[in-house]
């Protein structure tokens, strides 16, 4: 990992005026807007020339009228993980931080992010794209407990966990308010993982457990009585073996940067990938930051790390 001096004025001011881009018009607005607020406040606080800019309106205006010389990607959900964002940045020629078009885009298709995974190998559980056409018990027969999500959304936003033909149905039609590509994946019973990517790094494993049906947005955001264990109370091969497989995963999808991937322990103790998210969240319930301050870095130096791999 490159080793920075933070409290280098030199350096600091080397970063010159700083987006921070957050808020937007997704589904994720909120989560973003404090996740942006906690990385521009920590980036001032350091003597970054640090800026916020809420993406939900005049985003190419305000990027010219700040002068800003590279962006801090804050921008959860669509817009800011879906290489929007990234294509707009590369035309106006302003670094970023995280993945390029590319692997920000398929990066948020979960559909297609398979697809990329089976085809090299990589353990992912069984799947199926949902239509007005199918035939929901048979998709129940082959999947049996499945999880019904949107293909192109995060922060477990439209997910619901189905075990009849019947709330297959109503968990497609609540999905699709969100997008208009749905899948079924199998459910893993087990045990939650995330991994975090730093700089082509894999940092410390988090293991997670809620009381809640699944890790959904509640459980990520609001609740206080998700249990976090960082680093995983795991043996030192299995720990390297989740490194690897999430370094891996994100490779394999192009990313860049940082961002982390999800994985699930079942019963028998196998782990299953099950998402790449490339712009993870930075407020006071996230995991990129827990898994930096266990690898020693606090939040500042985390943020400036991301800063100094930049795909321009």
């Amino acid at each position: 990992m490159t080793e920075l001096k933070v409290t280098s004025k030199e350096s600091i001011e080397r970063l010159g005026r700083v987006g921070v881009i957050m808020g937007g018009n997704s589904a994720e607005r909120e989560v973003s807007l404090k996740s942006g607020r906690a990385v521009l406040d920590a980036l001032q606080a350091a003597g970054v020339d640090a800026v916020g800019i809420d993406a939900a309106h005049d985003l190419i205006a305000q990027l010219q009228a700040q002068s800003i010389t590279q962006v801090f990607n804050v921008l959860h959900g669509r817009g800011g993980e879906d290489g929007k964002l990234q294509g707009l940045l590369d035309f106006m020629g302003i670094p970023y931080t995280g993945s390029r078009v590319l692997g920000s885009a398929l990066a948020m298709d979960k559909i297609r992010t398979k697809y990329i995974w089976l085809q090299i190998g990589l353990p992912t559980p069984n799947f199926t794209v949902l239509s007005e056409k199918s035939e929901w018990e048979e998709v129940v027969a082959k999947l049996g407990k499945a999880v019904v999500k949107p293909v192109r959304e995060g922060s477990s936003i439209g997910i619901s966990i189905v075990e009849s033909g019947a709330d297959m149905r109503s968990a497609f039609e609540r999905a699709r308010a969100f997008d208009p590509e749905v899948m079924a994946e199998q459910y893993i019973n087990g045990t939650e993982f995330t991994v975090a990517i730093l700089n082509g790094e894999a940092m410390p494993v988090i293991e997670f457990h809620t009381p809640h049906k699944f890790y959904d947005y509640d459980a990520k955001y609001i609740a206080n009585d998700t249990q976090y264990l960082c680093p995983a109370p795991l043996d030192a091969e299995t720990t390297a073996y989740l490194q690897d497989l999430s370094l891996q995963a994100f490779n394999a999808v192009g990313c860049e940067g940082w961002g982390r991937v999800d994985i699930m322990r079942d019963q028998q103790g196998k782990f299953w990938l099950l998402e790449v998210n490339t712009v993870p969240g930075m407020t006071d319930h996230s995991l990129v930051p827990m898994a930096a301050t266990a690898k020693g870095l606090s939040f500042t130096e985390l943020l400036l790390h991301i800063l100094a791999a930049k795909p321009l």
